[in-house]
């Protein structure tokens, strides 16, 4: 059994729910200090801000900068969202998208993982296909986002996947 083998048995069912929970914040204590996350929140967004900035050589703005997590050097604007799916997750919808009417970004890049964090989807999307694409709703006043097949052979999003893989 190699070592990706063995993580991904690893066996916590004779764990009660405040050591998970401890085991939990550790790991996320850990993550923060090597810098893969920023906050102590559900790592996914985190993760993903700091995979595509890294790989894709962007600079991560400030938390507090609603619309755009990232530019490249040339000024482009990167919106970044990860969604992280599972037996009882399998939804495809990103996390709420708002001011979209004001363009904050000039892509989304998307990144859709299987459950133990492998890329299943990583895609640059245009903004005027998340426009085109996106669903507004009122009482979150936000735009709604899928990543679905059709968006998938959409020739304007491109296919990004091979950029973020980890060495």
């Amino acid at each position: 059994m190699n070592d990706k083998d063995s993580q991904s048995t690893l066996d916590l069912s004779d764990r009660t729910p405040l050591e998970l929970l401890q085991m939990f914040a550790g790991v996320i204590d850990e993550l923060k200090t090597r810098g893969l996350v920023r906050t102590t929140n559900n790592p996914v967004a985190d993760y993903t801000e700091w995979l595509v900035t890294s790989k894709l050589k962007l600079d991560l703005l400030g938390n507090s900068r609603a619309g755009c997590d990232a530019t490249g050097c040339d000024g482009v604007k990167y919106q970044i969202k990860g969604r992280r799916v599972a037996p009882n997750a399998k939804s495809i919808q990103l996390s709420a998208l708002r001011n979209l009417s004001k363009k904050p970004f000039d892509f989304l890049v998307a990144v859709i993982y299987e459950q133990d964090f492998s890329i299943r989807h990583a895609l640059q999307v245009p903004y005027e296909v998340v426009m085109e694409k996106s669903t507004y709703q009122a009482h979150t006043n936000s735009h709604l986002f899928h990543i679905r097949p059709s968006l998938l052979s959409d020739s304007r999003v491109q296919d990004i996947s091979q950029k973020l893989t980890l060495d």
